[in-house]
């Protein structure tokens, strides 16, 4: 009797990141957990910040020609020029790509069963609803923040912004605990903002949203997006937590030999200072940040990407003397494994810009926070770990020595930096509960995959 061959059909997915280390990032997380879930996941990059494939065996990777010269860079051109242009350039060859796939797809018993796509990366929902196929739309941000966009168009039409300096301080109608100094501005004009956020803030055709969010820190946030997106929501956070990742995502070449010098460090002593991949501070900043720290007292891990410092390569601006002066108690990299320094024993906060992946790395090491924001979502995240968490410390926008010391030796000497530290690791033990089975980010990421089964 003959034996039929039965072919186990491949369910595939695709995922579409903006190229900034911040979407990218729990892009690559996702796309690990749901495979290692059983699905078949390619990566439709662009060319620029393009990924190295052989860092993620487990995934497939497909190139979009996004035509960016080597002139027209978010710095050059602007965010919102360098946005657009990518949506535009990269629709072709992303349904070019398609078509392609799906009939190989279909000659080899597979199936093309959706589509994630960044919110800033919106041409990928026309090509999905184009092909009939379902896609799905994940916000990289904190959820809170995006309540925030939608309020914008609101606040200006009702005369609040363009922001005037008296007003920085009070509260925004409908937006507790939120500052009119916590609005999340993109760094460029109002216009400009308002635009992005309609674009962004728009669901179009998405079958749904994927959040890298937690429940129970978000929960008066996320009831509210609900009642006004009506779909449903996957809170599968923290993606760097639930995908299992082995490898890096960083753009950036990790200086590993730190984790040499934080062996030699006493427990909870050190501050990891980072600001992340793409903000900058003026030679003025660098020399108060390096001062405070010094005057602290504490020992610390300082990271200082190059080109980072407006109008330096890299450290050359350190006041004369300082990396002797300071000795063993300092030590300077150009990028640090920061997953790997967070967790260890020898780090007791962070000094942070408040972007969300950081933010969520330090939560689940049970870590506090000195908050220094630049833009967009990150004034938002400094606000809800300061005045809602309370596991942040902020720092003033205008900084001085004196400030950063003061700040420092709060976080680390005293009864209020004991208390933080406390609820840090509080909140911890509630993430590694919600990542356990039967926990909402858990639940979250098992109905995702069977929605797109």
């Amino acid at each position: 009797m003959e034996t039929k061959v039965v072919k186990q059909v491949q369910k595939r997915l695709v995922l579409v990141p903006f190229p900034f280390q911040g979407h990218m990032t729990p892009m690559f997380q996702l796309g690990t957990a749901l495979q290692q879930k059983g699905l078949s996941v390619t990566i439709a990059h662009t060319r620029y910040n393009a990924p190295d494939p052989s860092l993620y065996p487990h995934l497939h990777f497909q190139p979009l020609t996004d035509n960016l010269t080597s002139n027209e860079t978010p710095t050059n051109i602007g965010f919102f020029n360098f946005f657009k242009k990518i949506n535009k350039n990269c629709e072709s060859e992303m349904r070019e790509f398609l078509v392609q796939k799906i009939q190989q797809e279909q000659e080899a018993c597979g199936h093309v069963v959706g589509i994630i796509y960044d919110t800033l990366m919106y041409f990928a929902e026309a090509v999905a609803d184009d092909l009939k196929i379902p896609s799905m739309v994940i916000r990289t941000s904190f959820a809170t923040y995006v309540l925030a966009t939608l309020s914008m168009s609101r606040l200006h039409a009702e005369g609040y912004l363009p922001l005037q300096d008296s007003m920085l301080e009070e509260q925004v109608p409908e937006l507790y605990p939120l500052r009119f100094k916590d609005l999340p501005f993109t760094g460029e004009g109002i216009e400009e903002s308002l635009a992005l956020y309609a674009i962004t803030c728009n669901l179009r055709s998405s079958s749904g949203i994927i959040w890298n969010a937690i429940d129970f820190l978000e929960n008066l946030s996320l009831p509210k997006l609900q009642q006004h997106y009506k779909v449903p929501f996957f809170t599968v956070g923290p993606l760097h937590k639930i995908s299992l990742m082995s490898s890096s995502t960083s753009l950036l070449e990790e200086d590993k030999t730190c984790m040499t010098w934080l062996d030699k460090q006493a427990t909870n002593t050190v501050i990891y200072v980072s600001l992340g991949s793409l903000a900058s501070i003026n030679a003025e900043e660098l020399a108060e940040t390096a001062w405070g720290l010094a005057n602290s007292g504490q020992p610390f891990l300082w990271v200082i990407r190059p080109g980072s410092v407006i109008g330096s390569e890299w450290i050359e601006l350190l006041p004369e003397g300082y990396i002797e002066n300071t000795g063993e108690r300092c030590h300077i990299v150009k990028w640090a494994p920061q997953k790997l320094v967070l967790a260890h024993s020898a780090v007791g906060g962070f000094w942070s810009h408040c972007g969300w992946n950081s933010t969520l790395e330090s939560i689940c090491e049970g870590k506090p926070m000195i908050c220094r924001p630049f833009y967009v979502d990150q004034k938002v995240i400094s606000r809800y770990l300061s005045y809602v968490w309370k596991i942040g410390l902020e720092l003033e926008w205008r900084l001085d020595r004196k400030n950063i010391e003061s700040v420092i030796r709060r976080l680390f000497g005293d009864k209020e930096g004991d208390e933080m530290r406390g609820r840090a690791t509080e909140i911890k033990e509630k993430i590694e509960s919600c990542m356990s089975a039967g926990g909402s980010s858990s639940d979250s990421l098992n109905n995702l995959v069977e929605f797109f089964l």
